[in-house]
C-alpha cells in the first residue's frame, strides 16, 4: 500500500473514532459505486450524513477542505443519489460534511469537521 493511502486509511480510521465518540452510527465505510466514493457514513439523531475526509500532513496546496472542488461535489451528490435510491432512503434527511485531518509532525493529530459543505 502505498504512503498516500495509509495516510487516508489512518485519516479516515480517526474520523470514525471520532464521530463514534459524538454519538453518530456508522453505517458504511468506504461505499463505492460506478458513480463515485462516499468515505463514511453516518447517522447523526435523524439525519444520513455523507462524510467525505481529506489527510494532510502539511497545507503546502492549502487546507484539505479546497480539494473538494466542483467536480468531486457533483461526483459525491451522485453516489448520494444512488445511495439513496438503491436503499430505499430517497425522504431521509441528509447532510454532506467533511472532515479535515492534519496529522503533525509529532505524530498528534487535529480533526475539523465541516458540516453541510454541499
Amino acid at each position: 500500500m502505498n504512503e498516500k493511502r495509509k495516510l487516508g486509511n489512518f485519516g479516515e480510521e480517526l474520523a470514525t473514532q471520532y464521530l463514534k465518540k459524538l454519538g453518530y452510527q456508522i453505517l458504511a465505510r468506504n461505499y463505492f459505486c460506478r458513480n463515485g466514493e462516499i468515505d463514511i457514513i453516518a447517522k447523526d439523531k435523524i439525519e444520513l450524513v455523507f462524510i467525505e475526509v481529506k489527510t494532510r500532513t502539511n497545507q503546502h496546496f492549502g487546507p484539505p477542505i479546497d480539494a473538494i472542488d466542483e467536480r468531486k461535489r457533483k461526483h459525491l451528490l451522485k453516489t448520494i443519489t444512488y445511495y439513496l435510491y438503491t436503499h430505499h432512503l430517497e425522504n431521509s434527511f441528509v447532510r454532506v460534511d467533511a472532515i479535515e485531518v492534519f496529522q503533525k509532525q509529532d505524530g498528534d493529530y487535529e480533526i475539523h469537521h465541516i458540516k453541510q459543505i454541499v
